[in-house]
């Protein structure tokens, strides 16, 4: 998940955090973050299921247009005589 970083580089990296943002702040932190990735994944699913509706949609259509070209479509008699 993290590549090559190891545990000192992690534990150096939440040090970093815990002094910039200090132990009070961290939890407001995780709040809004953890709030901002269900938003995405929210919006993602939402997104997903409007592609796949039209996509369905215009399948139907396109089939709808077929059947309607085809019974439409006269064929001439051939003239005979």
């Amino acid at each position: 998940m993290f590549g090559n970083l190891g545990a000192p580089e992690l534990i150096l990296i939440f040090l970093f955090i815990l002094i910039f943002f200090g132990a009070k702040k961290i939890p407001e932190i995780a709040k809004g973050l953890g709030q901002g990735v269900r938003e995405f994944r929210r919006a993602m699913r939402d997104v997903e299921e409007n592609i796949q509706k039209e996509t369905k949609q215009f399948s139907k259509d396109i089939q709808d247009n077929h059947r309607q070209a085809d019974s439409d479509t006269e064929f001439p008699s051939s003239p005979q005589g």
